[in-house]
C-alpha cells in the first residue's frame, strides 16, 4: 500500500529559493546588442569651431539687368507681330514688321538722286581736267580755270550728300523691320496687328534672363561693414545659396528712407530664381567662431531640426538643433551640441540604429 506523500510549507519554499537561484546563476542579456552592433558601422563626423563669416540678412528683389522697351524709329502700320507675351527670343530676331511703301519710295527717290550726282561729277571732272589743259598752253583765263575747278567741287560735295541721303533712306527702310537687341523673353506686347505707329512708340518689352542681380534696400547702420567686405551670397529656397560676383554700393543714401540701393549681381545662367521674386541676401559683416556639422548629418522634418549623436559606447540619441546659415556643405550649430561630439553623416542609417535600441529595450 502506498503512503501519501506530505508537502509542508517549508518544503515549498525550498523548491522556490532553489529555482530562483538556478534563474539567478544565469549571466544577464546584454541591453543593446544589436544597436550597438549597427551604430559601430555608421559614418561619423566630428562636431568641431571654426571662424566662419558674420553674416546680416536683407530681403531683396530679383530684376534682370538687360530689361527694355523696343519703340518704333520710323512711322508705319503693324503687318506682322512674331512674338507674343512669353516667348523666348534669340537676339537678331524679327520681332515686328510694319508697312514700308514710303520708306522703299525714298530709297528709289535717293539712289536716283545719286545715280544723277555721279554723272555731274564725271561731267564736271572732265571740264575740269580739260580747263587744266588749256590752261597749262595760256590758251585761258585763269577765271575759266578757276569756274571749271569749282563746279568740280561742287559737283563732288553734291555726290557725298546724294550718297548720305542714300544711307538715311536705307536705314528709314530698314527700320520696318524691328529685331530683338538681345536674346530673351517677351515680357510685354504693347501693339496690335493693324495699329499705325509713329517714332517712339513702344511696341514690345522683354528681359533677358542671362544676367540677373538682386536690389536690396539697406539701411544706413549697416552700410559701412557691407563697404569693408563686399562679400553677399543670396538665399533661394531650400536652403540653397548663390554667391554674388559682385556688389554696386551707390555713394549716398536716399534722402527720404536713409537706405543704400545696393545691386548683388548674380553668376551668368542662373537657374531657379527670375526677376520679381523675393528672395534673402546675407551680407558678410565679419566674422564669428561656430560649431559646425556637415549638411548632410542635419535631419529637417517640418519644424524639426536634429542630428543623431553616438556616445561613447555606441548608443545613438536624437538631438534637437537650433542652427544658423549653411556654407560650404556646412552647418552652423547655434544651440543642441558641444564640441568634440559624434554625429551621424548618413540620418536613415542612425535613424534605424535608434529605432533598433527601443525594439530591443522592449524585449529585456
Amino acid at each position: 500500500m502506498r503512503l501519501p506523500v506530505m508537502r509542508s510549507p517549508d518544503a515549498a519554499a525550498l523548491l522556490l529559493l532553489a529555482a530562483l537561484l538556478s534563474a539567478c546563476s544565469e549571466p544577464p542579456a546584454p541591453r543593446y546588442p544589436v544597436a550597438v552592433a549597427e551604430s559601430a558601422n555608421l559614418a561619423t563626423a566630428v562636431v568641431d569651431r571654426a571662424r566662419v563669416p558674420h553674416e546680416t540678412a536683407f530681403d531683396g528683389v530679383v530684376e534682370a539687368v538687360n530689361q527694355s522697351t523696343v519703340a518704333a524709329q520710323t512711322s508705319g502700320r503693324v503687318v506682322a507681330l512674331l512674338f507674343d507675351v512669353g516667348d523666348e527670343v534669340e537676339k537678331g530676331a524679327v520681332i515686328v514688321r510694319l508697312t514700308d511703301t514710303q520708306q522703299s519710295a525714298r530709297v528709289d527717290v535717293a539712289e536716283g538722286a545719286l545715280a544723277e550726282a555721279k554723272a555731274r561729277l564725271e561731267e564736271a571732272r572732265l571740264a575740269y581736267t580739260r580747263a587744266k589743259d588749256v590752261y597749262a598752253k595760256k590758251l585761258i583765263a585763269k577765271a575759266q580755270f578757276d569756274a571749271a575747278a569749282a563746279n568740280f567741287e561742287s559737283a563732288r560735295a553734291r555726290q557725298e550728300t546724294a550718297q548720305a541721303a542714300v544711307a538715311e533712306a536705307r536705314e528709314g527702310l530698314a527700320y520696318t523691320v524691328v529685331r530683338a537687341p538681345y536674346a530673351g523673353i517677351v515680357a510685354v506686347r504693347h501693339v496690335q496687328l493693324g495699329e499705325t505707329v509713329g517714332p517712339g512708340a513702344p511696341l514690345m518689352s522683354g528681359l533677358s534672363l542671362d544676367q540677373l542681380r538682386v536690389v536690396v534696400e539697406v539701411p544706413q547702420q549697416h552700410i559701412h561693414p557691407l563697404r569693408a567686405h563686399q562679400k553677399a551670397r543670396v538665399i533661394l529656397p531650400g536652403e540653397r545659396s548663390i554667391e554674388t560676383t559682385a556688389l554696386r554700393i551707390p555713394p549716398s543714401a536716399d534722402p527720404v528712407t536713409h537706405t543704400f540701393r545696393v545691386r548683388a549681381t548674380l553668376p551668368p545662367a542662373v537657374t531657379g530664381i527670375f526677376p520679381g521674386t523675393l528672395v534673402k541676401v546675407a551680407f558678410v559683416s565679419g566674422e564669428q567662431e561656430r560649431l559646425l556639422v556637415p549638411d548632410s548629418a542635419v535631419v529637417r522634418r517640418g519644424e524639426v531640426t536634429a542630428v543623431y549623436v553616438l556616445d561613447d559606447a555606441g548608443r545613438v540619441g536624437f538631438r534637437y538643433l537650433r542652427t544658423g546659415p549653411s556654407r560650404n556643405g556646412r552647418v552652423a550649430v547655434l544651440a543642441g551640441l558641444t564640441a568634440g561630439e559624434r554625429v551621424a553623416t548618413d540620418p536613415i542609417a542612425a535613424g534605424i540604429a535608434y529605432k533598433n535600441q527601443f525594439l530591443h529595450a522592449g524585449d529585456k
